[in-house]
């Protein structure tokens, strides 16, 4: 046996001794003050996306960061960053010959170019 609820009590094979209303009725014209409050359609803006970015932890600090920062401002950020993505290759690169030097392995490689990173980050070389 199905039942369904409505504003004015049960109907279907249940009774209820409750026959009035909470406050206000939704028949006539509050129904139709309610429908015209509510907006037909909803206008959903696209979400900010942030661009991801790499920050270095130690932005501003280390021993060189106020040099860095100073011929930033100078040079522009773009012709600085070409300059920076230049030596990071070039320091990469002696890197890698020192390891052919010496016969370490790729593995090895690897780690002393991340110490390399690490230790421009503490300088203050990527402020």
């Amino acid at each position: 046996m199905a039942t369904s609820i409505s504003a004015t009590g049960f109907k279907g094979g249940l009774c209820s001794s409750f026959h009035g209303s909470w406050g206000t009725s939704m028949a006539g014209e509050d129904h139709t003050m309610l429908a015209k409050s509510v907006p037909s359609h909803v206008r959903v803006k696209k979400p900010v996306r942030l661009q991801p970015m790499m920050k270095n932890v130690n932005e501003g600090k280390g021993l060189f960061a106020p040099i860095v920062v100073v011929t930033r401002n100078i040079i522009g950020k773009k012709r600085f960053n070409q300059f920076r993505g230049k030596a990071i290759a070039l320091h990469s690169q002696v890197i890698t010959e020192f390891c052919k030097s010496i016969g370490a392995d790729p593995k090895q490689r690897q780690g002393l170019i991340r110490l390399a990173k690490k230790n421009g980050e503490r300088l203050g070389f990527l402020a």
